[in-house]
C-alpha cells in the first residue's frame, strides 16, 4: 500500500489540475490590498478572504482528485497491471485514498503558512482592535482539511460504482452542497418555527441529517475571525464523527470495488 501512495502524490504533482488551480493559490497575494479597503476589520477581513480561499481551494483539490483517481486509472487500464500484482484490491483502493488525503493534508499546510503569513502582514500595518488566536486559526485549517478528507472517501465511494468521472464529481459536490446545511435544516425542523411542516417532511430530514456527512461541523472559521474559545469536547467528538464516518465510507468502497468487475 505505502507504493501505491507514493505513486499516487507523484501522479497528483504532474496532474495538469493540480496545476491550474496551485495558480488560483496566487490570489493570496492580492487578500492584504482587498483587505485594506476595509478601514475598520483589515485583519478581520484578511482572515475571512485567507481561510474562504484555503476552503475554495481543498474544495477543487478533493472534488476533482476524489473524483477522478480511480476513473482514470480504470480508463487507462493501470488497474489491470496494478491488480495483477500480489496486492489485493482494498489495499490498492486504500493506498489511493491515504496517498490523496496526505496530499490535501500537505496542500492545507503549505496554504496554511501563506494565510498566516498574509494575515501577520496585515494586522502589522492595521492592527486589530482583538489580538488574534493563532491556534486557533491552525485548529481551523486542520479541521478543514479533515473536512475534505471525507469529501474524498465520499467521491472514492460514488467512484466504485460508477463507470465515469461524472457520478463521483458531481456526485460529491452535491453531497458536499447537500451536508453543509443539513445541521441548520435539523435544528429548523426541531424549532418552533416548523410547526407548519408536515410530520413527514420532518421525519425525512432527520434520517437525511443522519445519514448525509455533516460538513458543518468542521467549520471553525467563525471561531477563527473573531478569536473564538474552542470547546476541546466538541473537537473531540468531532474527530471522532471523522474517523468513524470515514471508515465507514472507506469500507463500503473496498466491499464494492472487490466485486466490481474490470473491462
Amino acid at each position: 500500500m505505502k507504493s501505491i501512495l507514493l505513486i499516487t502524490l507523484k501522479g497528483i504533482f504532474r496532474d495538469r489540475v493540480f496545476q491550474g488551480i496551485m495558480v488560483t493559490a496566487c490570489a493570496f497575494l492580492l487578500i492584504p490590498v482587498i483587505a485594506s479597503l476595509s478601514m475598520r476589520q483589515v485583519t478581520e477581513l484578511s482572515l475571512t478572504l485567507s481561510l474562504s480561499l484555503i476552503s475554495f481551494i481543498l474544495l477543487l483539490l478533493s472534488v476533482f482528485l476524489g473524483g477522478t483517481s480511480l476513473w482514470k486509472d480504470i480508463e487507462r487500464r493501470y488497474t489491470f497491471s496494478v491488480l495483477g500484482l500480489p496486492l489485493s484490491r482494498q489495499s490498492y483502493l486504500l493506498g489511493r485514498f491515504c496517498g490523496t488525503a496526505l496530499f490535501v493534508l500537505l496542500t492545507s499546510a503549505v496554504l496554511g503558512s501563506a494565510a498566516f503569513a498574509v494575515v501577520n502582514y496585515s494586522s502589522a500595518i492595521y492592527p486589530p482592535d482583538r489580538s488574534i488566536d493563532w491556534s486557533v486559526m491552525a485548529v481551523c485549517i486542520l479541521f478543514d482539511a479533515l473536512k475534505y478528507i471525507l469529501l474524498i472517501a465520499v467521491a472514492f465511494l460514488l467512484s466504485t460504482v460508477s463507470t465515469s468521472f461524472f457520478l463521483p464529481v458531481f456526485g460529491s459536490i452535491a453531497a458536499f452542497l447537500a451536508g453543509g446545511i443539513t445541521q441548520q435544516v435539523y435544528e429548523f425542523v426541531n424549532s418552533p418555527a416548523s410547526k407548519t411542516l408536515s410530520p413527514l417532511v420532518k421525519k425525512l430530514a432527520t434520517i437525511l441529517y443522519f445519514v448525509l456527512p455533516n460538513f458543518g461541523a468542521f467549520d471553525l472559521k467563525v471561531n477563527a475571525i473573531y478569536s473564538l474559545p474552542l470547546l476541546t469536547e466538541g473537537l473531540l467528538l468531532t474527530a471522532a464523527y471523522f474517523i468513524v464516518y470515514t471508515g465507514a465510507l472507506l469500507a463500503a468502497a473496498a466491499a464494492v470495488f472487490a466485486r466490481r468487475e474490470m473491462r
